[in-house]
């Protein structure tokens, strides 16, 4: 898994070095970076397991892969809590209403993972009761491929997520 290695601030002994570290802008940011920033750090995901990614996904919340390092420890089982959804598993016809309002009533900014084939594909269910993909429902801003994937790349697709929502512009 890749981790994101930051180069340490040092800042000079002489106002002249402390000079140059401001201009570089380690001290300084843009209020759009810091709410990024604080944004990455403290989301709140939605528990909505479904099937067999939901095992994968409580497994990614246990102690073995720990999510809480990167400020997610909190599964919110109130969309109005929630500032993430990770769908995991098959969407049937009927459970698609229920799940476009749960994602109506988390407040914005809101995010979406899709975990597994089958949220995001149908998977191997090609038949009138299973939703062909969950952005049909919903929009997803991350994809997360396997049967079921494994917390790695639950994990992977989070820190994706993570790199999007710290770039993005928080004012629209």
């Amino acid at each position: 898994m890749p981790v994101e290695r930051y180069e340490g601030i040092r800042l000079g002994a002489t106002p002249e070095e402390i000079e140059e570290e401001v201009e570089r802008g380690v001290l300084l940011s843009t209020l759009d970076r810091a709410i990024g920033w604080a944004r990455k750090q403290s989301m709140w995901p939605a528990t909505f397991g479904l099937a067999c990614c939901a095992i994968e996904m409580m497994a990614t919340g246990a102690g073995r892969y720990d999510l809480s390092r990167w400020g997610m420890e909190l599964f919110r089982a109130s969309p109005r809590q929630a500032d993430l959804m990770i769908v995991s598993g098959r969407v049937s016809q009927k459970m698609a209403p229920v799940l476009r309002r749960i994602y109506d009533q988390m407040p914005e900014p809101k995010w979406v993972i899709s975990m597994g084939v089958c949220a995001s594909a149908g998977g191997m269910f090609t038949n009138y009761a299973v939703v062909q993909g969950v952005d049909t429902i919903v929009p997803v801003d991350v994809y997360v491929p396997g049967c079921p994937p494994r917390p790695e790349m639950l994990m992977h697709g989070i820190l994706t997520l993570q790199k999007k929502v710290r770039t993005e512009e928080p004012f629209k």
